[in-house]
């Protein structure tokens, strides 16, 4: 049987990299690599399925398939998590002392629909006690103009969620005060520079997402890999196979970390990267960064709730739904 060609779209991952430099392959496949920032790949996956496999946006495939209209099936490789206690910044002067002064604000967000946002207001709905039909979004580039949600949203409307002006950006919003704070996953240019009408809301985000993850367990998931439905249909042997590269791709980065958390010399150029792996292991196991859907079950149930919630899913969804059927014991 000739091998089928599969362009494999992804960010260059310490646990992705074994498939972009060929050292871990696909059984039955030619791998075309493509590695590309999640900001260049999610609208082209959105917009036109450009790729076999793909990394997707979560609260973006939650969306599209609860409308019927996904290209992709989604495999449980999370390629992305991030605790996101630290993706709150807030003017110092704004009168903002704890998140649930955040209701009636105006809080800036690149995208409504993003799974970044869709966790900020999550956690703040369930970890704060903050309404987040309360908050009044503002969405556009964090620090770039010119962004625009990648998928058209069907809110109700009591929710306040409006596009800036597209040659302006969140940071200078917030340093004009046009804005009382914002929601975004990198900081905004101000923070980054030390500037003093720019914070953080959560103090101590590390100390505050420990307690998340002892109290919750769970580490939020962001971005998994997906594929093209009509090649598995092609194909159904596929999704197996891919789920089994990305498996064996994370099984090296892991083995990697352990390994130069126990060198003799540092290899990281970061003085305590072994205290925090010891540390990471102590507080959430040897398989932190876990694949599959048993073991990440809360993550998905409470994402799938969460869309709802939010008005992005049009309807219920249950987890086994989201992915390959063959995936779903692995």
């Amino acid at each position: 049987m000739p091998e089928v060609g599969l362009t494999v779209a992804c960010a260059d991952y310490d646990r992705t990299r074994p498939i972009l430099d060929g050292r871990v392959g696909i059984e039955g496949c030619r791998v075309i690599p493509v590695a590309i920032e999640p900001e260049d790949s999610f609208p082209r996956a959105v917009s036109r399925a450009e790729f076999d496999v793909s990394e997707l946006s979560l609260s973006s495939y939650l969306l599209q398939h609860s409308r019927g209209d996904c290209p992709y099936i989604a495999i449980p490789a999370f390629l992305s998590r991030s605790f996101r206690h630290d993706c709150y910044y807030i003017r110092a002067d704004s009168g903002i002392r704890e998140p649930k002064d955040l209701e009636g604000r105006l809080v800036g967000v690149p995208e409504y629909q993003m799974t970044l946002a869709l966790w900020g207001r999550g956690i703040l709905q369930d970890e704060y006690g903050v309404d987040f039909r309360k908050l009044r979004y503002r969405t556009g580039g964090a620090n770039k103009p010119g962004r625009k949600e990648r998928l058209p949203l069907r809110l109700p409307d009591h929710m306040d969620v409006k596009p800036i002006p597209a040659d302006r950006c969140l940071n200078d919003l917030l340093l004009a005060g046009e804005i009382d704070a914002i929601m975004a996953p990198g900081p905004p240019k101000a923070f980054v520079d030390g500037h003093p009408k720019v914070r953080r809301l959560i103090d101590d985000p590390p100390a505050a997402e420990r307690a998340y993850y002892e109290r919750t367990g769970i580490f939020p998931i962001l971005h998994f890999a997906g594929i093209r439905r009509e090649l598995v249909a092609q194909h159904p042997w596929l999704p197996e196979r891919v789920f089994a590269a990305f498996v064996e791709a994370k099984k090296i980065a892991m083995q990697e970390v352990r390994a130069r958390a126990a060198a003799g010399a540092n290899p990281i150029t970061l003085p305590w990267f072994a205290a925090e792996v010891a540390r990471t292991r102590a507080l959430m196991g040897e398989d932190f960064w876990s694949y599959g859907v048993a073991a990440n079950r809360r993550e998905l149930e409470a994402m799938c709730r969460y869309s709802q919630e939010q008005y992005l899913s049009e309807r219920p969804l249950a987890v086994e739904e989201l992915f390959a059927e063959s995936t779903l014991e692995m």
